[in-house]
């Protein structure tokens, strides 16, 4: 059965599996230490154009959320993100675990925008008894967001600015930062990622690698201690190497980019087909993440044979499904789902 469910449905890029295998008797260093931890960051840098940026390795999304938010906040600190952001939907209250409350605002097509953050942030402190409340520490953003929406660099600006105004945090989670990159809307480069944004990661999980996540920090602001704080959460790998190996290979000849754009040319073509047999888009999104709106009783029957989630009620009858296209997607498998909607 074809499936377009998630962008991690397949395991690692052959590149990465090679590199694996190769030095897989090599004896190194743990918890990252080792020579391709150094590389790898080193590449990251030269990436970011960031050669002062501090890179930590991660194995997951979630964990990294929960890691990067709560070693950073204060204890009397929570963190803003949109009502559809990841930290307050799908992973499982990790961030409040922690001890945070995750503040959510309003979105449109999965973004906050400047407007509603500095109105938030205005009424706040207007509010005669905000020390009585959680005080906003933080922005987190997602780039794409849940959506498959994407900010463009004056959005972002805008956002930075009133996170500096305030002194918080503006945090990026980039799960997918590839997929954004490299779509055809998008007028980031990840030099401008790294120049805007105070801490961010590159999402390896969902493009290209078996795991892992690579944190940056741009402002010589990684939290002291942090690989107590790493160890004290459970999310301090011994084996470092694997993430290394990993990234020090997607950062290698433009591999991450080129694999990124892979997925969005697939995404694309998936959009023609869908268009041509007469669905309707739940909203324009330019990545990775195609949202369909389809007939309850017909998405019933199409799960039988092509494997997507769903994602939201549409109406009483109606609801909203995702297709995700990834780097390994391939010809051949939009041909499947051609076919399978004829």
């Amino acid at each position: 059965m074809v499936s377009f469910e998630n962008d991690y449905i397949t395991g690692a890029h052959p590149e990465i599996l090679k590199k694996l295998s190769q030095t897989n008797l090599e004896q190194l260093p743990g918890y990252g230490t080792d020579r391709y931890c150094e590389s790898a960051k080193e590449k990251i840098k030269t990436a970011c154009g960031c050669e002062n940026a501090e890179i930590e390795f991660l194995t997951g999304g979630t964990q990294t959320n929960e890691v990067i938010i709560s070693t950073i906040l204060k204890d009397y600190e929570g963190v803003i993100a949109a009502s559809t952001g990841h930290i307050n939907t799908h992973e499982a209250g990790a961030i409040e675990y922690t001890g945070h409350k995750v503040i959510e605002l309003p979105h449109k097509e999965g973004k906050l925008s400047s407007d509603t953050l500095r109105t938030y942030l205005e009424d706040f402190y207007a509010d005669r008894s905000h020390e009585h409340m959680v005080i906003p520490g933080m922005v987190y953003l997602s780039y794409p967001t849940e959506y498959g929406t994407l900010y463009s660099k004056k959005e972002l600006e805008e956002i930075a600015e009133i996170c500096h105004e305030y002194k918080m945090t503006l945090y990026m989670d980039g799960a997918r930062l590839g997929y954004g990159l490299m779509s055809r809307c998008s007028d980031m480069t990840l030099k401008d990622i790294a120049r805007i944004c105070d801490v961010f990661y590159i999402g390896g999980t969902k493009v290209g690698a078996l795991c892992g996540e690579a944190v940056v920090f741009t402002r010589g602001n990684r939290p002291a201690h942090l690989v107590n704080s790493l160890k004290k959460r459970g999310a301090l790998l011994a084996k470092g190497r694997l993430t290394g190996i990993q990234f020090d290979t997607l950062f290698t000849d433009d591999l991450y980019f080129k694999i990124s754009a892979q997925a969005i040319d697939m995404a694309e073509k998936m959009k023609e087909i869908f268009t041509r047999k007469g669905f309707k888009f739940y909203l324009d999104s330019p990545t990775n993440q195609q949202f369909i709106i389809l007939e309850n009783n017909y998405m019933e029957e199409l799960q039988q044979k092509v494997r997507f989630s769903f994602w939201e009620k549409a109406d009483d009858t109606h609801s909203v499904a995702r297709f995700a296209t990834c780097w390994s997607t391939t010809e051949e498998d939009l041909k499947e789902l051609e076919k399978i909607l004829d």
